[in-house]
């Protein structure tokens, strides 16, 4: 686990910028705090820092560059199967550490652009094939570890992180309309390319982008699982898929405990969480476990301690239950937007970097229930859903998800930021249309887990982690569990109120009341009803010369939001003065004016 950073120069004007290289490194310190290397050759410069997991040693460092085969990359994440690649390929190459990163190097000499279908974890890859004059890109099939990209004269950069870029120079830092128009349509949600800013992209999930001299840059995308019954399954019963996922999701739990360093988990006390702790403890381990809470407020409940407590003692976990008072929360704010890598509305990612912060103080990475949810149908909307038909999948989406409906932006922002056309409406209608998916539901968990979770949930508990140089593992987005699943019949995941079939596997590993117990969030009471510390910071913030400068938002709108802070909320529970002031602050914090 890392940060990446570099440059292509992609017209041959000159040579790549070292000196904008080792600026975006140094911004991604908190990635990376073990160390910091750099590379540079023809017209590619590879950065890179060091969060030390597998091979603690030097030669584990990066980039790391193999002369005999031309090769250097730079890497973020974790290859889980490197040490089953690497005696597969130990026959023909000589291995010089016990890293995952030069398998890598390894197996795309050996395989080419194919080399990522036989990694599994999660990746943002940088390879320069310095023979081929090539480079490619790589992000991971479910778009786990985040690669943001700018083009401007003739160079190409990427980057771990927005800021990491921004600290690069020379990018076109005015807001995107459609990524605007995401961001309040889908309660802060940007998928897919795009970004709040215009000159900043993403690569996007399970894609490989291939830069070679004198071509077209192509994108090639990788993975894409269907979400069709297959011959295969056609004479499984309820319990024959009941036992297919609970033994893929065992070796989707052992497979997130290689590492060099101790593997703990952040127990919510929920059944996704819950469940990591049970599997684990089936495989002989006892791991560190974190839970956070809060102060009770306004009728709302501050944490689940009751639950995460009892799952401590089931399963005699090292347990640290971490409480955290109001005075607290408007400096915890202010932190946990500076560690975005985009302005993210939701809660609880503030709880996530609280939460982290101590995880920190005890171990170096985590397993978590990220993505359980978006796989296994856990959503209230995907009832409905599953007794849509297929071609209402839109319909059904829009009406559970879109916080605004497009006409309704215009008494939001200001004339000249707005979208022409509803392009968040199509973008989820196209995608929702894709052949590949035989019912409502199975197109909406597909949308779900391809298109809208890599920039909630997924990028939520990424940035949280890495502002704190802990490495966060998510077991239910591993790439064979989640093609199973997609195969699975709806009914069986929608059933019991949603997750049915994993709530099934629940009952066989864990007490009755966790595994029935009410759907939970990360609960953050201060933040759901704004007031005191929290709503004098969004205020100062709406109100500054900075944000009034900036002409995006309407005066009369954004008045009548902080006259009446509680008045208007979202169809997913959240605060419409809140996502506006995160964005705000945001764009305050990271210098763009």
């Amino acid at each position: 686990m890392c940060g990446i950073a570099g440059e292509i120069v992609t017209d041959q004007a000159g040579r790549p910028d070292l000196d904008a290289v080792e600026r975006m490194t140094r911004t991604m310190w908190s990635r990376g705090p073990d160390g910091a290397g750099h590379w540079t050759e023809g017209r590619v410069a590879l950065g890179h820092r060091r969060l030390s997991i597998i091979d603690l040693s030097d030669a584990g460092a990066q980039p790391m560059v193999d002369d005999e085969l031309g090769l250097a990359v730079a890497f973020n994440g974790c290859i889980y199967n490197y040490e089953q690649l690497r005696d597969e390929l130990s026959g023909r190459y000589r291995f010089t550490s016990t890293s995952d990163t030069e398998v890598i190097l390894k197996a795309y000499d050996h395989w080419g652009e194919r080399f990522v279908d036989h990694l599994v974890g999660m990746f943002a890859i940088a390879v320069a094939d310095r023979r081929r004059d090539r480079v490619l890109l790589v992000r991971d099939r479910l778009g786990i570890k985040p690669l943001y990209v700018a083009e401007a004269h003739g160079r190409t950069r990427f980057a771990s992180t927005l800021p990491a870029l921004l600290a690069g120079g020379g990018v076109d830092t005015e807001l995107d309309p459609a990524g605007l128009h995401h961001y309040l349509t889908w309660h802060s949600i940007v998928p897919g390319e795009r970004t709040v800013l215009r000159g900043v992209r993403k690569l996007p999930p399970a894609t490989i982008r291939v830069f070679e001299d004198g071509k077209a840059v192509r994108d090639h995308v990788y993975w894409q699982p269907s979400y069709t019954r297959r011959a295969e399954h056609a004479d499984w019963t309820a319990r024959d898929w009941r036992q297919a996922v609970r033994e893929a999701l065992r070796v989707s739990v052992r497979r997130r405990t290689v590492s060099d360093v101790e593997v703990g988990v952040l127990l919510s006390g929920g059944l996704d969480s819950s469940l990591l702790v049970a599997l684990l403890a089936e495989q002989g381990q006892r791991p560190s476990t974190f839970s956070i809470g809060f102060t009770s407020r306004d009728g709302v409940e501050g944490d689940e301690f009751v639950y995460s407590d009892a799952i401590a003692r089931e399963f005699r976990t090292d347990h640290h239950q971490i409480r955290i008072g109001d005075e607290e929360i408007a400096k915890a704010v202010e932190d946990t937007v500076g560690s975005m890598s985009e302005p993210m509305g939701s809660h609880d990612v503030t709880a996530f970097h609280l939460v982290c912060r101590e995880v920190s103080k005890h171990v170096k990475v985590v397993q978590c229930g990220q993505g359980a949810d978006e796989v296994f149908a856990g959503y209230r909307y995907h009832q409905p859903a599953a007794d849509a038909a297929r071609p209402q999948a839109a319909e059904v989406l829009r009406e559970a998800f879109h916080d605004l409906e497009h006409d309704e932006l215009a008494r939001i922002l200001e004339p000249r930021w707005l979208a022409g056309r509803d392009v968040s409406a199509e973008l989820a209608a196209n995608h929702l249309a894709d052949p590949g998916a035989d019912t409502a539901l199975d197109a909406v968990l597909r949308t779900d887990t391809h298109l809208l979770m890599p920039d909630d949930p997924v990028k939520r508990v990424d940035n949280m982690a890495m502002a704190w140089g802990v490495e966060a593992r998510v077991p239910f987005l591993d790439q064979d569990l989640v093609e199973l699943v997609a195969a699975c019949p709806p009914e069986l995941k929608a059933d019991q109120d949603g997750k049915g079939l994993l709530k099934d596997i629940g009952r066989e590993l864990l007490p009755a009341d966790v595994v029935d117990r009410k759907k939970g969030y990360f609960p953050v009471p201060a933040l759901t009803r704004l007031d005191g510390e929290v709503l004098d910071l969004l205020r100062s913030t709406l109100n500054s010369p900075v944000a009034r400068g900036r002409g995006v938002l309407r005066r009369d709108y954004l008045d009548e939001l902080l006259a009446d802070p509680n008045g208007r909320v979202t169809k997913a529970g959240g605060n419409e003065l809140w996502h506006l002031g995160v964005l705000e602050l945001w764009l305050q914090q990271h210098g763009i004016g």
